[in-house]
């Protein structure tokens, strides 16, 4: 028979443990040590990073794949060095859990000028408060499990980050053993509220000749997918996604016209968009990356845009009208279109990857970022992880076509340049099954390049391509100045230097055919670094470093 009573710490594990988590990254700290090895006895593999920050970006890249993800560290030098990492995943909606390693009970009392502390031991938290949906400071074992079951259960219903402060002496308190974990349900969406919304959008949506879908970020963070395809497949609807919402179903998917971003999109989908008659817009931020930089211009008296907890429709709001019950209540009493009648031409037929367009190598012509994102395109197998910085990697990679079951990830909110080097740590490690790609460029890969290595301590596979543009090109793209020079590295080398397989330079066509041979050969990480022009990048970035000079007023 099991003891009835278990420590704080193994409570805390065994919810982590139920909601989804196999790992937890982290970095010690004396202040969490004593939770640390709390974690070596349980389920749950600890994986350490080079730094806070990049355990936070793993933790993210984690919960994109996994649906949650977390990470811990000491208190103050600790959490403070993550903070930005969460800010993003707060902005993104993504749910992490942010553990910190915090002093005893008593020293929050007495408030000694302990190492690691600011003098007011509450800043941490209320900083957190920020940039997370629910905090708690534990602080006996029988407040504990209630504060822990409230916290994870706003991270997994918000699907936001949350903070969790545990101090050493709570690590070993005494609690009731867990019973079932009650996860959130959808929220009850206001009945008379949804049913005038559905009204009012099947007015618009059955009048229309020439209707158009986007389909947002929201229906992936809220898993929403199933739902969305229903509605596809039930209407025949065409339909575009946003940077944010790039593989929320198939690319190859028959109604997928393509990746909408206002006047950056291609003429089809710019046109499509342009002259519809009626755009459902369910789940998207109108983020300035997301829009084209605001290029959009979206017509409110065609317009339906849905979010998680309302509904606008021309000038009218509906509160409290769940995303997930206004798909469902379309998809009841929409008919279905017949494809001929939509003008749909499906974003297969007409982008470049391997089924429409042979790619041919110009053995000793040096390469150039369109080439390369040409060959990537007939390169990148099926259920692939894609992951790509901000910059020439994220502007290329999301005009790509990704091939069947991939899944994009990029930070094209926040847009912290780092990101990827622990997003491609975490994703990898949620899915060690699947390929991971990732496209980063020199200037980012500088920030966080160490957890390279931790990909190599535990054995990760993924093929890095490292974009050798010689500094801040997404930058330069806005002006360009000596600030934007950086130090030239051996980037390749570095794989060597950390202990890991292959390091491959590429400056030509021919090049690349090899250092491609080998990355499908290989059984370990795969390290390219690939030397491009300094301004060499995809038009979208140009137009984006306009966009970008012009809001912050800089000639």
């Amino acid at each position: 028979m099991k003891n009835s009573e278990i420590t704080v710490a193994e409570y805390l594990l065994i919810r982590l443990k139920e909601i989804g988590l196999n790992h937890l990254f982290g970095v010690p700290g004396d202040f969490v040590l004593g939770f640390f090895n709390q974690v070596l006895k349980s389920e749950l593999k600890y994986v350490g990073t080079c730094n806070e920050l990049n355990a936070a970006y793993a933790a993210d890249g984690y919960a994109r794949i996994r649906g949650i993800g977390a990470f811990s560290s000491t208190f103050g030098v600790g959490e403070l060095s993550a903070i930005n990492g969460v800010a993003g995943s707060f902005a993104e909606r993504v749910p992490v859990v942010v553990i910190t390693g915090s002093p005893a009970t008593i020293q929050f009392r007495t408030r000694p000028l302990l190492h690691h502390t600011l003098g007011d031991y509450q800043i941490p938290l209320k900083m957190y408060e920020k940039i997370t949906v629910a905090t708690t400071q534990l602080s006996s074992g029988d407040t504990a499990p209630a504060e822990i079951d409230r916290v994870l259960s706003a991270c997994l219903s918000h699907q936001q980050p949350v903070y969790i402060s545990l101090p050493s002496d709570v690590v070993l308190m005494k609690c009731k053993r867990p019973g079932p974990f009650l996860f959130p349900t959808h929220p009850v969406s206001d009945v008379d509220a949804l049913g005038e919304a559905i009204r009012e959008a099947l007015e618009m949506l059955d009048k229309a000749q020439n209707p158009v879908v986007i389909g947002g970020v929201e229906l992936i963070r809220f898993r929403l997918q199933k739902e969305f395809a229903g509605l596809l497949a039930k209407t025949g609807f065409p339909y575009a996604t946003m940077m944010l919402g790039k593989t929320i179903l198939s690319e190859h998917h028959k109604q997928f016209i393509g990746l909408y971003e206002g006047d950056r999109s291609r003429d089809y989908v710019r046109n499509r968009v342009g002259s519809a008659d009626c755009i459902l817009q369910l789940g998207e931020l109108m983020t300035d990356f997301n829009t084209g930089g605001f290029t959009t211009n979206l017509d409110d008296s065609k317009t339906i845009s849905a979010n998680i907890g309302f509904v606008k429709i021309r000038h009218h709001y509906y509160e409290n009208v769940h995303l997930h019950d206004f798909i469902l209540g379309l998809t009841e009493k929409l008919t279905h279109r017949e494809p001929a009648s939509l003008d749909i031409r499906c974003a297969s037929e007409y982008c470049v990857h391997r089924h429409t367009e042979p790619y041919l190598p110009d053995a000793l012509k040096p390469l150039t970022i369109k080439r390369f994102f040409d060959r990537m395109s007939h390169f990148i197998e099926n259920n692939s992880i894609v992951i790509a910085e901000t910059g020439v990697s994220l502007f290329s990679a999301a005009e790509m076509l990704m091939p069947e079951g991939a899944t994009f990830i990029g930070q094209t909110f926040y847009g912290s340049i780092g990101y990827t080097i622990g997003a491609t740590l975490g994703a990898s490690m949620a899915a060690r099954e699947r390929r991971t790609v990732l496209f980063v460029g020199d200037g980012s890969f500088q920030v966080t390049c160490q957890d390279l290595s931790t990909m190599i301590r535990n054995n990760l596979k993924p093929v890095i391509f490292l974009i050798n543009n010689d500094g801040y090109t997404i930058e330069r793209v806005v002006t360009d100045h000596t600030y934007n020079d950086i130090q030239p590295w051996h980037y390749h080398k570095l794989v060597e230097v950390f202990g890991g397989g292959p390091g491959i330079d590429v400056r030509t066509e021919g090049e690349l055919e090899e250092a491609l041979a080998k990355a499908v050969m290989a059984e370990e990480l795969v390290f390219i670094e690939i030397h491009t022009g300094r301004f060499d990048c995809p038009d979208s970035l140009r137009s984006a470093g306009r966009s970008m000079a012009k809001i912050n007023q800089i000639s």
